[in-house]
């Protein structure tokens, strides 16, 4: 029986759907992004994810129970210990983290932030966990006059670094970022990511814009995205999705402004003669709407996403494979503004599904990665389960 010559794997950045059974452990009790934005909106209208099957899953208000949903379904538990982007991404290809990646609260140690103002020459302002765009309006115009760096924090294991391209072009905005990445490998701060936020505009009128770069730690093994690339298989990483795994096993990395162009870059891959995966993160859920409490927008965007999503099925060709899943909860009516520790959804499908079937609960994001590597017969990752033999239909594709 033929595999599927294409893979193409949206992560839909922080799309929880459910508080994990541990979930009491991350402060998360109650978490429900999914349902709590349904209620909110008074039901969400995403009738494409319901045809895939959605709310098959569970009932999700505003979205009916599919009676021959398009795609097999179920939800994934994650494994390793955290909540974050990398941890959640990481183990989608493979890996188990066992040492969650660390957070400051209270702000950077003062000695890490005499290096880093020592190394690249300015000065640092803000240093505490911020909103990226209310920390840019209360200490702009001070960046602006003093030329000193805005770092700040958040919830996540990130160490951000906001300066107006004006200012400091950007060019030495990544030079500086580097110098802080370095500094932060030490297992002392554990940094999962250090962030470039530029931004442009007048006091009381800046803007971030698109040329936002993350510098992550290396991923701390072999990803099947590596076992694709050392097999010749093309690996196509859209959005953040380079910046996530540090490029390790990327073959072609593409940028993108917000999801919408996320979803055009998609349909793009779509259109390549490619064999691989075309890979895709689209982070708005998580850091214009979850992170900032806005369950309106957030809701918006789910809707956005899915009037997007008929433009993806269309271009899928009979030897295609879709996997629509997220990697962390971040649930806007929860407290605070963390991630929140959920299941997430899995929807698979592909042209050759008559009705679509409910799938095992997956004990680890690693179940994706190992799918993906057992259909392309690179070596299988140390963790995860392959259900390709669950979603494979009879006979040829």
């Amino acid at each position: 029986m033929k595999n599927f010559k294409r893979v193409f794997l949206i992560v839909l950045d922080s799309v929880g759907i459910g508080e994990a059974p541990d979930a009491d452990k991350f402060n998360d009790k109650g978490a429900d992004t999914l349902g709590h934005i349904a209620s909110h909106m008074k039901g969400l209208h995403m009738p494409n994810m319901g045809r895939l099957g959605l709310s098959n899953i569970r009932p999700i208000a505003g979205i009916d129970k599919a009676d021959s949903p398009k795609a097999h379904y179920t939800r994934m538990q994650e494994a390793s210990n955290g909540k974050d982007t990398m941890t959640g991404h990481w183990e989608i290809m493979g890996l188990h983290i066992e040492q969650p990646f660390r957070t400051f609260p209270e702000g950077f140690p003062e000695e890490l932030i005499e290096e880093l103002e020592e190394k690249a020459g300015r000065k640092v302002i803000g240093n505490k966990p911020a909103s990226g765009t209310e920390i840019i309006k209360e200490l702009g115009a001070e960046h602006m006059e003093t030329g000193s760096l805005i770092v700040y924090t958040s919830a996540d294991s990130v160490l951000q670094i906001a300066a107006h391209e004006d200012v400091i072009p950007i060019e030495e905005q990544y030079r500086i970022c580097k110098i802080a990445r370095e500094l932060t490998l030490d297992e002392k701060y554990m940094v999962g990511r250090v962030i470039a936020r530029p931004f442009i505009g007048k006091p009381g009128a800046f803007e971030r814009t698109s040329n936002r770069h993350d510098y992550a730690l290396k991923p701390f093994g072999k990803t099947v995205m590596n076992e694709l690339e050392e097999n010749n298989y093309d690996v196509i990483a859209l959005g953040k999705i380079s910046d996530i795994y540090d490029g390790e096993g990327v073959t072609e990395a593409i940028r993108t402004k917000d999801n919408d162009d996320g979803m055009t870059q998609l349909v793009t891959s779509m259109k390549k003669d490619f064999t691989g995966i075309s890979f895709l993160n689209l982070v708005d859920f998580d850091a214009k709407y979850g992170h900032r409490r806005d369950p309106q927008g957030y809701g918006e965007a789910l809707e956005a996403y899915d009037a997007r999503l008929p433009e993806v099925l269309a271009g899928m060709k009979d030897d295609d494979l879709l996997i629509i899943t997220a990697d962390h909860g971040n649930d806007p009516i929860h407290h605070g503004t963390d991630h929140t520790r959920e299941f997430v959804p899995l929807l698979v499908h592909h042209k050759g599904i008559v009705e679509g079937k409910e799938l095992p609960l997956r004990q680890t994001f690693a179940d994706i990665g190992a799918t993906i590597a057992d259909n392309f017969e690179v070596n299988m990752p140390t963790y995860g389960i392959s259900f390709l033999k669950d979603i494979k239909p009879k006979g040829d594709l």
